[in-house]
């Protein structure tokens, strides 16, 4: 894949064309792990989830108990739990076992990649809260110059 810079100041073409090849390197298609991880942690319940089974193991009823108590949202659907952690599952993040009884008993665990993306995401809240005095002022200054402009942008 051959990046176009034309129209990009030639200053910035070197970075745009470095940054190509490294897209290119990590995987730039939509469905590489280097666009979709970094995408689940930024929808609204896996870092929670993450953050929870970082624990230790969960029964189903008990995950989705305790995600409706800590998240602001409130519940999580049983739908969308079960997509999370499906795909969570699909990466390998997540371990789920069920036994043999009827009705089964499910349970969810991190895997060894999953308890080091929950360190990841550990470290982006940092990063966050480190910084919040920062993002609070700009989006402070933000909203202030947006609602003086009666242009919309």
């Amino acid at each position: 894949m051959t990046i176009d810079v034309t129209g990009i100041s030639p200053p910035l073409r070197p970075a745009v064309l470095e940054l190509a090849a490294q897209m290119r390197a990590d995987g730039c298609q939509r469905s590489d792990p280097a666009r979709e991880i970094p995408a689940l942690l930024g929808d609204r319940w896996t870092s929670l989830i993450l953050l929870v089974l970082d624990m230790g193991r969960w029964r189903h009823a008990d995950l989705r108990r305790v995600l409706g108590r800590l998240a602001a949202e409130g519940r999580i659907s049983q739908r969308v739990m079960t997509e999370k952690l499906r795909t969570l599952e699909r990466n390998g993040f997540v371990r789920r076992e069920a036994t043999a009884d009827v009705p089964p008993k499910v349970s969810y665990e991190l895997t060894p990649v999953g308890r080091s993306l929950a360190g990841e995401a550990r470290r982006l809240i940092s990063w966050v809260h480190a910084h919040r005095a920062e993002i609070d002022s700009a989006r402070t200054a933000f909203d202030a110059d947006r609602d003086l402009d009666p242009q919309p942008r």
